[in-house]
């Protein structure tokens, strides 16, 4: 079987391995049921429709045709350090700095992977991006997640 689209073989292989892992990973937390699903039932659900994604992608990368078979290319290493730092920064930030300084550091650090970053719209996304989860997340949800510094209460 040959492999006629490089780039579709490699994320479709992605795909599949992630949401496997999700689905595996989630198997560890209660399932619930329909009605009142437990913390594995979401996960475990994405997990399976990633893998399903990634096979049809998959499939598709052994089935259509393309002129040069779509070759996989240059891997950009520096904007993937750059927005994984940043991810894991915000996961060590968030406990301690709260998510009214955790977010924007986060959306304004992970910008600068971009080729075009742009202040105007950095900022712009930061400030309606930690609105937004304010309002899902605290508001909406009513979850417990810190707001501010543990050493600033407004």
């Amino acid at each position: 079987m040959k492999i006629k689209s490089q780039k579709d073989f490699a994320s479709g292989l992605m795909f599949i391995v992630v949401g496997i892992a999700f689905a595996w990973g989630a198997t560890e937390y209660a399932f619930g049921s329909s009605a009142r699903p437990g913390p594995g039932y979401f996960p475990f659900g994405l997990g399976i429709l990633l893998a399903i994604l990634g096979a049809l992608v998959t499939f598709s990368a052994l089935t259509i045709e393309t002129d040069d078979g779509d070759p996989i290319g240059h891997i950009g290493w520096k904007p993937l350090a750059i927005i994984v730092g940043s991810v894991v920064l915000f996961g060590f930030a968030l406990p301690r700095l709260g998510m009214m300084v955790s977010l924007p550091l986060l959306v304004i650090l992970a910008s600068f992977a971009s080729d075009e970053f742009n202040w105007r719209d950095c900022l712009i996304a930061a400030v309606a991006l930690t609105a937004l989860s304010w309002f899902v997340f605290s508001w909406a949800l009513n979850l417990v997640i810190p707001m501010w510094p543990t050493w600033f209460t407004p």
